[in-house]
């Protein structure tokens, strides 16, 4: 599997704001982490080419610059909300731009936490971008986002960090976290305390080695399809099994998939292991809003797995998959139904219902590189017709996934 997205954007931002050259094997190089990349060479940091040994130079926590240009962001949510966070820290402004589906994401969930602290936010057009960032020398901030998201509590970390001033972050949930566990092996005082977080002030970033573990929620979708087919077994190696990112693992293992984890070693305070996977009869299950966080990125492929298993779905307490990389409930309920799935859409959910079908027709991912994946899946699980428009999408954050597939399936 591809290296982990989440951890690949913490890994250069963070080993560009330490001191010292840290080394990070294993980086995912997809569009999404380019952008990280691209934004951080805006700001003044030396990064090379992504490759599968990255060596990257610090400039400390307030050395970057002043950008000459926008800080194009490309379709990478992850990008503009950590970066909106460090540069809110920095005595300069920066503009930050995105393609049509960020343009339409909402930043005031980082704007309003960011601007307590000092920061001055400007949005050209509703709370999405073009947004600039003007930052100063912040202050501390006690904030309860109401939700869970990593991306915000993220972003409010990074601002603590930089700023060195203490921030303390609640959430409804404890949400993925890539980023304390990160900060910690760069010697930061960060701590979790079930759904809240304390980040002390420190005064440096220690330099470090990062073995980029394989992203959980691309290994899903092999997970997903070794569950499905008549035959076969799949072992996945070097897959993050950090528990805040296996939601999916579990929620399958409860539908009655023949599971298994091993952990064999941990870097940058994260657990990997391998998972091992055989066919299985599935059964029915029901996702709730306390196990969203943890399941939030692979809730498409799980209506896909019910549809193709005809089992009964239920997910609820996931209204934030509307403000995805396109509205994830709408994409997944239309496309299911134009391919013969019985599906019906919740405000915050979906409900799949039980029976089998002859699953066939052309979706459209509307740019989503997940919804995409999760229709590859579910033709090539049930040996349905199934065209998925605009396969190039994966790029996003899987560039090789359709050659993937095609070597684990025996014909």
């Amino acid at each position: 599997m591809p290296g982990d997205k989440s951890i690949s954007h913490r890994a250069l931002i963070l080993s560009s704001l330490a001191d010292g050259e840290s080394t990070v094997r294993g980086i995912l190089d997809s569009e999404d982490v380019q952008s990280t990349a691209n934004v951080l060479r805006a700001l003044g940091v030396e990064i090379p080419p992504l490759a599968e040994t990255v060596r990257i130079r610090g400039r400390g926590l307030r050395g970057l610059r002043h950008p000459r240009a926008a800080l194009d962001c490309g379709n990478s949510g992850t990008t503009t909300r950590l970066m909106a966070g460090v540069v809110a820290a920095h005595p300069f402004s920066a503009r930050f731009l995105g393609d049509a589906s960020l343009s339409r994401r909402p930043m005031k969930r980082i704007a309003e936490p960011l601007t307590y602290m000092g920061a001055q936010f400007e949005f050209e057009h509703g709370d999405g971008l073009p947004m600039t960032v003007h930052g100063v020398d912040l202050r501390s901030v006690d904030w309860d986002t109401g939700g869970s998201s990593a991306q915000v509590k993220s972003a409010i970390l990074l601002a603590g960090l930089v700023s060195a001033v203490e921030v303390r972050v609640t959430e409804k949930s404890l949400s993925r976290d890539h980023t304390e566990r990160m900060l910690r092996a760069m010697g930061v005082d960060v701590e979790n305390d079930r759904s809240q977080v304390c980040l002390r002030p420190s005064s440096r970033l220690n330099a470090i080695e990062i073995n980029v573990p394989a992203d959980p929620s691309s290994a899903a979708f092999f997970v997903a399809l070794a569950s499905m087919v008549p035959e076969g077994e799949l072992t996945l190696t070097d897959v993050c099994l950090n528990p805040t990112r296996t939601g999916f693992f579990q929620a399958l293992r409860r539908m009655g998939a023949n599971l298994e984890e091993k952990l064999t070693m941990s870097s940058a305070g994260e657990e990997i292991g391998s998972v091992r996977v055989t066919p299985a009869t599935l059964r029915s299950t029901r996702i709730t809003a306390e196990e969203v966080p943890a399941i939030i990125d692979e809730l498409p492929l799980l209506a896909c797995v019910a549809a193709g298993a005809g089992v009964e779905l239920e997910i609820s307490g996931a209204a934030e998959l509307r403000v995805k990389e396109s509205d994830r409930i709408s994409t997944v309920v239309q496309n299911l139904r134009a391919v013969g799935a019985n599906v019906e859409e919740l405000a915050d959910g979906l409900r799949v219902l039980r029976g089998r079908a002859d699953l066939s027709g052309t979706i459209d991912p509307r740019r989503d590189h997940r919804i995409a994946m999760a229709f590859g899946i579910l033709s090539a699980a049930t040996g349905n017709r199934i065209t998925v428009k605009d396969p190039e999408v994966v790029a996003v954050s899987y560039p090789r996934f359709w050659d993937d597939l095609r070597r684990v399936i025996v014909a």
